[in-house]
């Protein structure tokens, strides 16, 4: 498996009484068929995978096989903060039909790089499933270094990275180590133009949730080299790359996907949008479906 192009880290849908919405969910999947992705993650940090239990993360993942599994990889989120757990997980979504495992790095133990080599190689080796890295610091309070993926990229269980580290420093220090077996993946919507026109592989993107099309239109324009249009599509976007973090993922997101009817909220600890903010959503719920229609006009890369 070789992953590319625009994969989305879903976000879950809940019902106003934050049971676990599965028509929404089918209905979310079938606009990022539309949209043109190339991928999805399942229950990832996202998709609020904290909270959910067992029961929900395999129904979410064995739903999300059976629609669209036979047209785009379906990974799933299977870090955990110790390393038994984690491989049971990956085992879960394994039984569940995944094709992929996206592992990030244990949060909150901090663990020295020697500890992420063994980790990693655990997970690969006993989990059942290929595993793609994770790298967000920012969350985790651990910085998984290019020195260790590079270590890591050997392993035939390990196919690729999701770096969130924005620094383009970091993603120039990881763009040699892609081979046909090991991609090279940004992690961070905002600075994802710039990382794709340096040779990254593709982006993991939240914004891809309300956006499939618009995300997948910068995804083919960077990657095919094409810097002036990808530029200027991305310049469009960049108000929505500021809204998405404008308060903790997934909220601002999912304030975008309840208004275009898919989703009623979050559990807790996360609480809706601010009032604060709640204009720019509208405003820029409109301005999505605009350039959603505009990117369906355009033909998809091959």
């Amino acid at each position: 498996m070789f992953l590319s192009g625009c994969i989305t880290a879903l976000a879950t849908p809940f019902s106003g009484a934050g049971d676990l919405d599965l028509d929404a969910w089918r209905a979310l999947l079938s606009q990022q068929l539309r949209g043109g992705v190339q991928g999805v993650v399942v229950a990832g940090s996202t998709g609020e995978a904290a909270t959910l239990s067992e029961d929900e993360y395999a129904q979410l993942i064995r739903a999300a096989v059976e629609q669209i599994g036979d047209q785009v990889p379906v990974l799933a989120g299977t870090g955990q903060s110790g390393t038994a757990r984690t491989i049971a997980q990956t085992r879960l979504a394994a039984a569940a039909g995944a094709h992929a495992a996206l592992v990030v790095t244990p949060p909150y133990v901090r663990p020295t790089q020697a500890g992420l080599v063994a980790h990693y190689r655990a997970v690969a080796e006993q989990g059942g499933l290929p595993v793609v890295l994770y790298n967000v610091p920012g969350r985790t309070g651990c910085d998984l270094l290019p020195e260790t993926v590079a270590e890591l990229a050997a392993h035939p269980g390990i196919i690729g990275i999701k770096e969130a580290v924005a620094d383009p420093t970091r993603m120039q220090a990881l763009l040699p180590l892609r081979t046909e077996a090991f991609a090279v993946l940004g992690g961070d919507d905002a600075s994802a133009c710039r990382a794709l026109l340096a040779g990254a592989d593709g982006l993991i993107s939240v914004g891809a949730n309300a956006l499939p099309g618009a995300y997948r239109r910068l995804c083919d324009l960077a990657r095919a080299g094409d810097a002036a249009r990808a530029d200027a599509w991305d310049a469009q976007l960049a108000e929505f790359h500021a809204f998405f973090g404008i308060e903790s993922n997934p909220i601002p997101v999912k304030a975008l996907l309840q208004r275009a009817g898919i989703g009623q909220g979050l559990r807790l600890p996360l609480l809706p949008l601010s009032a604060a903010h709640t204009g720019l959503a509208d405003r820029l719920a409109a301005r999505r479906a605009v350039l959603e229609e505009q990117s369906s006009r355009e033909p998809l890369a091959a």
